[in-house]
């Protein structure tokens, strides 16, 4: 007896050792406890980096805060989780410039305090100015539907009504400012304040994010514009779907994306948030054929390296699909993503190229976004829910 409960205990210790919500916590429990809102910066630096670059300095993404308060309500951090979910709310209701309700793409790292929430930003020495960086004070509306998600999240683990306001709130303006009549959802906004330019293009991710939220909303308050607005959605991820893998969306005039641009992501996405489309399960095949690497998987299909918060993605995708194994496979490699942080590295090597543009306004077509070796809020949040059996589109544990 006493050896069966030693050799139970070594391997409860192996689980908890091998487990990534422990690195969350480690990583970002110090910035969020007793404090009732502040946003997590979203990168540390790498390896053989003093710094982070100006531009990551004080950056926390909202996209990157809104699934780590969701993975820290999967890993049982509810109270660090509300920090988070409170600094949404409050960003959400008070901003700089704008009275409408928007959230903009990354704030300040740190507490929040009174009024509107800081931007990411840096002194430039050179030019003599305070710098900012035009995307992360813009609006995807795929962000705003991420932060939406979390407060949905927290409300269904609190029974906090104030959770569920603002995620109401937030798809509210969706609907007010991104829809494109009955074809789905269009970009956001792009650029400084206070004129911004509006994003014309369509996102099958972003439409797979609103469609999410908005049937969400309708299952909890049966409101008839939620379940339009998910409708809406569909729309555009029915297009999008070429019978075994999804394009990218439409550029900025409505037509289709270029069918050899891929994303990862774009293939799982949608049928993880849509749960009665079983033929676009077909797109992880695709992923597989497609854009595999060893032992993980590349944002697009150039197979240039292993995008980790991808390969998260598709472990989880694995075990939503009944392939638990494949799942387990890629969870086991990137156990060696792990930084002493806490944190997952964004990639396994010096860089992964993605193929799209920094610049989402569309004037900059130049393939200039990357991902490189840091540790990376959001692929460890990632990591967790693929462990977890966490759905963040549904609230709900994979069987």
């Amino acid at each position: 007896m006493l050896m069966l409960s030693m050799a139970l205990l070594g391997a409860s210790s192996a689980r908890a050792e091998s487990s990534f919500c422990p690195g969350l916590v480690q990583a970002v429990g110090p910035k969020l406890q007793g404090k009732d809102a502040a946003f997590v910066r979203s990168y540390e630096p790498g390896a053989g980096e003093e710094a982070l670059p100006l531009g990551l300095s004080t950056t926390a993404f909202v996209y990157d805060n809104a699934l780590a308060a969701i993975a820290l309500v999967a890993c049982d951090h509810v109270d660090q989780a509300r920090a988070i979910g409170n600094a949404l709310v409050q960003a959400a209701t008070y901003d700089r410039t704008f009275d409408d309700g928007r959230l903009r793409n990354a704030y300040r790292a740190g507490p929040l305090g009174r009024g509107a929430a800081l931007l990411p930003g840096w002194w430039d020495y050179q030019k003599n100015i305070w710098g900012e960086d035009a995307a992360q004070d813009g609006t995807a509306t795929g962000n705003v539907a991420w932060a939406a998600l979390a407060l949905l999240t927290l409300h269904q683990a609190t029974g906090d009504a104030n959770y569920l306001s603002g995620a109401k709130r937030l798809m509210d303006w969706i609907i007010a400012n991104a829809s494109n009549g009955s074809e789905g959802f269009s970009g956001g906004f792009h650029g400084y304040d206070p004129q911004q330019a509006r994003l014309t293009w369509m996102s099958t991710e972003h439409n797979a994010d609103i469609y999410a939220v908005a049937s969400w909303l309708f299952r909890l308050t049966s409101a008839p514009r939620y379940q339009a607005a998910a409708q809406t959605a569909r729309r555009l991820l029915d297009r999008a779907f070429r019978g075994d893998h999804f394009l990218l969306g439409t550029k900025p005039d409505g037509s289709l994306a270029d069918d050899k641009l891929l994303a990862l992501d774009v293939q799982l996405w949608p049928w993880m948030a849509v749960p009665d489309a079983p033929d676009w399960r077909k797109a992880l095949g695709f992923a597989q054929a497609h854009l595999a690497v060893e032992d993980g998987f590349d944002f697009n299909g150039d197979r240039d390296g292993v995008w980790v918060e991808g390969t998260a993605q598709a472990a989880l995708a694995y075990r939503m699909a009944g392939n638990a194994a494949a799942g387990e496979r890629l969870l086991a490699a990137m156990r060696k993503d792990r930084t002493s942080s806490g944190l997952l590295n964004a990639t396994r090597d010096a860089r992964v190229s993605t193929g799209l543009s920094i610049d989402p306004s569309g004037t900059n077509t130049i393939p200039d976004f990357f991902y490189y070796k840091r540790p990376h809020l959001g692929a460890t949040a990632w990591a967790v829910l693929a462990e977890t059996g966490w759905n963040p589109f549904t609230g709900a544990k994979v069987p």
